[in-house]
């Protein structure tokens, strides 16, 4: 056996930003005002490149599932120390929140092209997002929001801020028009609050929690309750 071949790969060594200021972390990172999520940044496309190209060093089944094991009580220890991470976002006058993690992509508004027999419900049609064709949904349909009435009490400048957030969960992807991004805020679990059962609004029955921000009530998504309902209006 060569030298070269019984010397220990020198470890790699990284700077995991988005495990201390990222999505995963505090959510302090000024980069993630442009784009909203690490997995965008190309700081975390160049460490992914770094980790694919380094030669894979030699371990024993036992010392992967070890470090899985670490690696997996670390994420747990940052996440009951940080909280969670949620995207706020606004439809007609209503903030609501969905956990990060849902989030692949906030896009500009485009054209959405109607599909045949589909007039009502909260399918809108396709979107071209990237070069590939999205279902787009309603969410103000789905949850009940009256958005066309609400936005005559609300600043007309609001509609320049109106952006398409590209949802994944699983294998499912979905775009769905918002009037309004705010972006990434990390809470507590402490700061979930139940949400009152004197709201009569469709869209609590969607909610999983209340939280505040800002002096503002944010309903935070069940993320796969929604999902669930949106997919069987694509039925």
């Amino acid at each position: 056996m060569s030298a070269q071949a019984g010397e220990a790969a020198a470890p790699l060594v990284l700077d995991d930003c988005w495990n201390r200021i990222g999505v995963h972390g505090d959510a302090s990172c000024e980069r993630l005002a442009a784009h909203v999520h690490c997995r965008n940044c190309p700081v975390y496309a160049a460490a992914a490149v770094r980790i694919l190209d380094r030669e894979r060093p030699q371990a024993s089944q036992a010392d992967a599932l070890s470090l899985a094991t670490r690696m997996a009580a670390a994420k747990s220890l940052r996440e009951r120390d940080l909280g969670h991470s949620a995207f706020l976002f606004r439809v007609g006058a209503e903030w609501l929140a969905l956990p990060t993690t849902t989030l692949e992509e906030v896009a500009d508004l485009r054209r959405i092209h109607s599909l045949p027999h589909r007039r009502n419900g909260a399918v809108l049609g396709l979107a071209n997002v990237r070069g590939e064709l999205l279902v787009c949904v309603s969410l103000a349909e789905q949850l009940g929001i009256d958005a066309a009435a609400e936005m005559q009490a609300l600043n007309r400048q609001w509609l320049a801020h109106s952006r398409l957030l590209v949802l994944r969960l699983g294998g499912q992807r979905l775009a769905c028009p918002v009037d309004e991004v705010h972006g990434n805020e990390r809470f507590l679990d402490a700061d979930h609050r139940p949400v009152p059962s004197t709201v009569a609004r469709a869209s609590a029955s969607y909610a999983r929690a209340m939280l505040q921000f800002e002096g503002q009530p944010v309903g935070l998504l069940d993320e796969e309750l929604l999902f669930h309902a949106l997919h069987r209006s694509l039925a």
